[in-house]
């Protein structure tokens, strides 16, 4: 490759890079407590949010806009924590967060409707297009996510009692779970509410899911996973903007098989690599 072309391509592996950073390590937390579409979801939320903004005349890539789908996200957020389920209870949380989803995609589209101009840029921001991300952007977004990785980090033993003790009922115990299930899911969504108006819905998902669905293959261990996490997300990201380049193919989805791909091939690492159990002798 030439010199211009790898300068051309820095920007989508770095914005990959970031984007691993943080949702890395979300998707340990979102897969641990069984919320596995709780970004589509507030993905969703936060785009009838920018919709809402249109309607009233603002740009939709204005701060206004922006501070419109933060502030539905944070709806959502407290929505999802204080309809938090316990053990017992029959409806999953995953059925209440499909509700919300289909809720709020079924109210940006009757207020589409009504916003006749800006339903284009509105689909840009769902789909995303990480090849056009800008030097500034990425400055932003890192710092943003950094802001919000120290928070992680400061608060980090509350937010993993609460995750590892989702599946066992032990989070039930813990005091003022809903606040900090509220501050989790606010965190997350401002990280969503950045992260699909660089990459879009389906990029971010993968970001966080296939990371930490590949890392538990391998280790239980909350460190081992991020560094599996990580270090996929990182390998993935250059070999997806890479083939993207090579092939002539849009660069999210193709980020997107890639994972898809890697994950065949570590599960199939893991197969063959299971240590056989010990035959106990008579």
């Amino acid at each position: 490759m030439s010199r211009d072309v790898l300068q051309f391509l820095a920007m989508p592996f770095l914005a990959g890079l970031i984007l691993t950073g943080i949702h890395a390590y979300l998707g340990v937390h979102v897969v641990e407590r069984g919320v596995i579409f709780v970004d589509l979801s507030l993905a969703q939320i936060a785009a009838l949010g920018s919709t809402i903004a249109v309607m009233l005349g603002y740009d939709v890539h204005g701060h206004v806009a922006y501070f419109w789908s933060l502030g539905f996200t944070i709806v959502g957020a407290a929505i999802f924590a204080f309809t938090r389920v316990h053990r017992e209870t029959r409806i999953p949380q995953e059925a209440i967060i499909g509700i919300v989803y289909a809720v709020s995609a079924a109210a940006a589209i009757l207020a589409m409707s009504k916003a006749t101009g800006e339903t284009e840029h509105l689909k840009d921001m769902l789909v995303g297009n990480i090849l056009s991300v800008d030097k500034e952007t990425l400055m932003k977004t890192a710092g943003l996510y950094a802001l919000v990785g120290l928070f992680h980090w400061i608060f980090r033993a509350k937010f993993l009692a609460i995750s590892l003790g989702a599946q066992n009922g032990e989070a039930e115990n813990l005091p003022n779970v809903k606040l900090w299930d509220f501050l989790f899911y606010t965190s997350f969504g401002v990280v969503v509410t950045s992260s699909v108006s660089i990459a879009g819905v389906l990029l971010v998902f993968s970001y966080l899911i296939v990371p930490s669905v590949a890392a538990m293959l391998f280790s239980f261990s909350i460190g081992k996973r991020l560094a599996i996490g990580w270090s996929m997300g990182a390998i993935v990201s250059g070999l997806g903007v890479a083939l993207s380049f090579q092939a002539d193919l849009p660069t999210g989805a193709t980020i997107v098989c890639t994972f898809g791909i890697a994950l065949v091939v570590l599960a199939l690492v893991r197969v063959f690599v299971r240590p056989r159990p010990i035959a106990h002798s008579a």
